[in-house]
């Protein structure tokens, strides 16, 4: 009996061996899927979180790059408040600190996103080349690229390089002697305030006449066309920001520092006040952040950017705004007209605004101070996240915005002794709104206050409602949608006046006649 149950009782025993090696097998089997399911779902989750960590990362980027580019003024502004009148009038006397960086566009454009929209606004200027092109084709039987509302824009070139040679000439010479002289006088002369009230008279009465009447002269006695009449205002307003940047900087330096005996007096010297004339600030100081080399690829680059923005206004004006414009006075005028008008001008308008800010704030700047190895390229900040105008304001030209804050709004709290904050503010929107119109009125040689109406009124109501407490994305929003509308009233209404002013010229020349728009009146035909 025991030999034969040894045998069965082996058999069940391999038996049971080979269902419990195959349930093994199976169980490995579906261990094996198990894990490679989990795999597969890890790698998933490892691919989300990258992605994840990935835009983090890119916001903090961002928001790293956004703050290297403040400047330090503005990093410890929050440290100064609480300082006491001595320390007050300390922060009063400093100025704007230049540090060596680049402009916030050329970072940004290092990141892949960025620069793929700029190629689709270059894509869209190769279609309005395409489209006019096809358009001439089919209208005249031949391929036609004129550019002669491009020509008549910029003509009389050459009494504009004339005009601009007498302003420059002054600029160099006048301010800086007239500080010499009086430097060099002021500490040996028994009644300082007189000879300071006499050659600052004299100075003042020589910068009414050269860089006051003289461009006004040459703009309306020899009827330049648009483009050069802007050319001229804006170098006449720049010339006299910077003579005055110069004589506000120097002469309290020169006022408080009298020279030892047998010690004669320090002034600037005369190549960094001619390097200040060029570099692309309006605050002068004896030397700035230099870069060690001209990148003549960048200034390559540069150059055709400002060529292109050029040709794009072109193509956005013969395109967008001259076709519907030109016949607009047929037209009755009522308010349904005046409002598909006023939103059809809303993207040529915003289109128009880009370009001027990428053109003019980032390439132009940037092409000037690359060529001087300028350092600083704060020109503007990221003024398109701004959630309140009052932030779009102090970030849109940066360069504009210093001249107006440390000459315009510092020194009004600086003489009130820190009283009246929004009588300083509104002092400055009061005459950036002038400023503006007169460079309008004067480019376009008619009075229609369009921008002295949404500087002065709708700039200051927005600047002190929608301040910068308020950070909703629903804020950046009502900015852009602002924005739009804005850039579309301008349009609209100036160049309704434009074609107003060629069909119904004025009859006279009093007073109501040059300020009252002809477009709210004139009604000609095709």
């Amino acid at each position: 009996m025991a030999t034969t149950k040894t045998p069965n009782g082996l058999g069940h025993q391999k038996h049971i061996k080979a269902v419990q090696s195959n349930d093994a097998g199976s169980q490995t089997d579906a261990q094996g899927d198990e894990l490679r399911e989990l795999q597969s779902h890890i790698q998933k989750v490892k691919v989300k979180v990258l992605e994840e960590i990935q835009g983090q990362l890119n916001v903090l980027l961002d928001k790293a790059l956004t703050e290297s580019l403040q400047p330090l003024t503005q990093r410890t502004a929050a440290n100064e408040k609480n300082n006491s009148h001595t320390s007050r009038s300390h922060r009063m006397e400093d100025g704007k600190v230049f540090i060596q960086r680049a402009s916030l566009l050329d970072e940004l454009f290092e990141i892949n996103h960025i620069r793929t929209i700029y190629h689709m606004f270059v894509a869209v200027l190769l279609v309005f080349c395409i489209s006019t092109l096809a358009v001439d084709y089919i209208d005249q039987g031949r391929l036609v690229l004129e550019f002669d509302l491009l020509f008549y824009a910029f003509g009389e070139l050459g009494i504009v390089t004339w005009a601009w040679g007498w302003m420059f000439v002054y600029t160099l010479v006048v301010p800086y002697n007239a500080v010499t002289l009086w430097g060099t006088v002021y500490h040996a002369s028994g009644s300082k305030l007189g000879l300071s009230i006499g050659i600052g008279l004299v100075l003042a009465a020589m910068q009414a006449c050269v860089l006051g009447l003289f461009p006004v002269y040459v703009v309306v006695h020899y009827q330049l066309p648009p483009a050069s009449r802007f050319i001229v205002t804006l170098e006449q307003i720049r010339f006299l920001m910077k003579s005055y940047s110069f004589i506000r900087e120097t002469v309290p330096v020169i006022s408080r520092s009298e020279p030892r005996q047998g010690e004669t007096q320090r002034f600037p010297t005369f190549s960094s006040y001619l390097y200040f004339l060029f570099c692309p600030t309006l605050i002068y100081r004896e030397s700035y952040p230099r870069n060690p080399v001209i990148r003549w690829d960048y200034v390559r680059s540069t150059a055709a950017m400002i060529l292109g923005c050029l040709f794009y206004s072109y193509f956005i004006m013969v395109r967008l705004c001259v076709p519907v414009f030109r016949n607009e006075g047929s037209k009755p005028f009522s308010k349904r007209t005046l409002v598909l008008a006023l939103f059809n001008s809303s993207l040529p308008g915003i289109m128009i605004l880009l370009l001027a800010f990428f053109a003019f704030l980032h390439c132009w700047l940037n092409l000037f101070g690359e060529l001087l190895r300028f350092g600083d390229r704060m020109f503007y900040k990221d003024w398109w996240n701004s959630a309140s105008f009052a932030n779009y304001y102090r970030t849109w030209n940066v360069v504009v915005h210093d001249w107006l804050y440390y000459y315009g709004y510092r020194d009004f709290l600086w003489l009130s002794n820190g009283r009246f904050r929004s009588a300083a503010m509104l002092s400055v929107f009061l005459v950036s709104a002038v400023v503006h119109e007169y460079a309008f009125t004067m480019g376009f040689g008619f009075f229609y206050p369009v921008m002295f109406c949404l500087f002065a009124v709708f700039g200051v109501i927005f600047n002190f409602t929608l301040n910068d407490k308020r950070q909703s994305p629903l804020c950046n929003i009502f900015m852009w949608t602002g924005l739009f509308i804005g850039q579309g009233v301008q349009v609209c209404l100036y160049c309704q006046e434009w074609y107003a002013q060629i069909h119904c010229p004025r009859t006279g020349n009093g007073f109501w006649e040059l300020v009252t728009p002809r477009s709210w009146s004139c009604n000609y035909s095709t």
